[in-house]
């Protein structure tokens, strides 16, 4: 079969965990989800394109008129639950000039799988990992007289009811092939920290086995790949596509450490010339274990620092106290690993004094890079139930189902109003790269006028640009590295692959 999967542009929401102006600038990133769904389905024999549609900067006719050169039989997108409308948008669109079968997948079908393929557009929903469901259900509609009830972890529509079978397989995340990145303009991903070039992301391992209130993974299995497998990924990455830089998107990659040291090991004894970057909790940390993964090319950790207060820290179960975030940040300073510090404003017991107090201590740590986030509740998280709770509804469902709007939700765990928050997100951003010691090293860091210009014009956005201000959605423009003519060239070479 020929299958197209999409990865649609979207705008920002109002109900983000991000201010706009972060959104806009933090970065574009390739759809690991579609590559590893892509990568499954050629394995098991069929032929696949991407159409990175956000990437490449293509409009829904641009992106009709790709899919009718390769003639697909059946679409394919990945549906987030904060821009479900927008990928139904697309989907609309799509179906009406085509006419194909439609399969969605993503966390949310895991979540909402009834109300996913309520619309009449979606026909066929995955509600678990693809590598089951992909090959068997491509093969039974393949098959022409298809039985949707042997495949498992699927979600159809039958005699208009809604289906959810069973996945009884066990995941095992270390057979899953490499992601299919020769079907991703790889040359155009970067984030904002991104200095060299190709960058990519990877993903070693699923799930987290810890219980963060505000995280949707808590507590979720814990399923690792190999060191060996690891390695074998960032080889094909390096001598295939170019790629010298990684960013790790693992919830937590330094949760076995023995695992980390081996994955260090083999890196060193490869020799590339890479760099990467990964998330990590500043208590599976230590000196001689950071010492390990900067000398196997480990250049920035993004830590989940939420709060310099500790009953804040308390309230949402980090498990962390502020002497072990000073210990791990001291140490990835010494050791010349730059950190990021991931922080949460308006969290449980957040006040506008625990807030500045964050502020103060995320100053004094002297971070490299900081992202402060209004406190969200995502679902099935803790946070998550008691909005439920205290609305008596459930604002996601209800955003699934096309019965709400993109609003402001309410935060019943913390007296700051939302107002406030968005206030003081924005001012803590601007409070710490104002300083002017920050500013000067920054500076002294810069390797070209492009990343310079990059940076100037996304901190005058956050300082003098009303939050509330139309985004322009403008792709890889925003990072103004690629020029115009560039894009436009990447675009006629994709289209000419297919």
């Amino acid at each position: 079969m020929r299958f197209a999967l999409i990865f649609n542009p979207f705008k920002y929401k109002v109900h983000e965990e991000n201010l706009r102006v972060v959104q806009k600038y933090f970065g574009l990133f390739p759809p690991l989800s579609l590559a590893w769904v892509a990568a499954i389905a050629e394995k098991a024999g069929h032929e696949v394109i991407i159409v990175d549609a956000r990437t490449l900067n293509l409009s829904k006719q641009q992106t009709l008129e790709r899919l009718k050169r390769f003639n697909p039989d059946i679409l394919g997108f990945m549906m987030t639950t904060y821009m479900f409308p927008d990928t139904m948008d697309w989907i609309r669109f799509l179906k009406k000039h085509l006419d194909l079968p439609v399969v969605i997948g993503g966390y949310n079908l895991r979540t909402y799988p009834h109300e996913s393929v309520s619309h009449p557009e979606i026909d066929f929903g995955i509600h678990e990992h693809a590598y089951y469901t992909i090959p068997a259900l491509l093969g039974e509609i393949e098959s022409g007289n298809p039985s949707f009830d042997k495949v498992p972890g699927l979600v159809y529509k039958k005699a208009g009811k809604t289906i959810v079978t069973p996945h009884p397989q066990q995941i095992d995340f270390d057979k899953f092939p490499n992601p299919a990145r020769h079907l991703l303009p790889n040359e155009l991903y970067a984030e904002f920290p991104t200095e060299r070039r190709n960058f990519t992301v990877m993903v070693t391992s699923l799930g987290c086995p810890y219980a963060c209130s505000f995280c949707e993974a808590g507590r979720t299995q814990y399923n690792p790949r190999s060191p060996e497998t690891v390695i074998k990924e960032i080889e094909e990455c390096y001598h295939r596509y170019n790629i010298r830089e990684i960013d790790i998107f693992d919830y937590e990659f330094t949760v076995v450490r023995e695992r980390v040291m081996e994955i260090c090991r083999l890196l060193q004894e490869k020799g590339m010339d890479i760099e990467w970057a990964c998330r990590s909790r500043v208590d599976t940390v230590d000196k001689e274990l950071l010492s390990e993964m900067q000398k196997a090319g480990c250049r920035r950790i993004y830590f989940g620092l939420e709060s310099g207060a500790p009953g804040v820290l308390k309230g949402i179960n980090k498990g962390i106290s502020i002497s072990q975030v000073e210990q791990a940040v001291g140490a990835c300073r010494d050791l010349g690993i730059r950190s990021l510090g991931f922080f949460l404003i308006g969290a449980p017991h957040d006040t506008e004094e625990t807030v500045k107090s964050t502020v103060a201590f995320a100053k004094r740590l002297n971070l490299d890079y900081v992202q402060f986030s209004k406190c969200l509740a995502k679902p099935l998280t803790p946070l998550w139930q008691e909005m439920v709770k205290s609305t008596n509804r459930d604002y996601w469902r209800d955003w699934i189902l096309g019965r709400e709007k993109d609003r402001e939700l309410p935060r019943p765990w913390t007296s700051l109003t939302n107002q406030q928050i968005n206030e003081l997100t924005r001012w803590a951003y601007i409070s710490y790269h104002t300083r002017p010691s920050y500013i000067f090293e920054h500076i002294k860091r810069l390797r070209s006028f492009q990343e310079l210009g990059r940076k100037a014009r996304a901190f005058l956005d956050m300082a003098f640009r009303q939050e509330k201000a139309a985004l322009e959605d403008k792709g890889f423009e925003a990072f103004n590295e690629n020029s115009p003519d560039k894009i436009e060239k990447l675009k006629k070479e994709y289209t000419a692959r297919g």
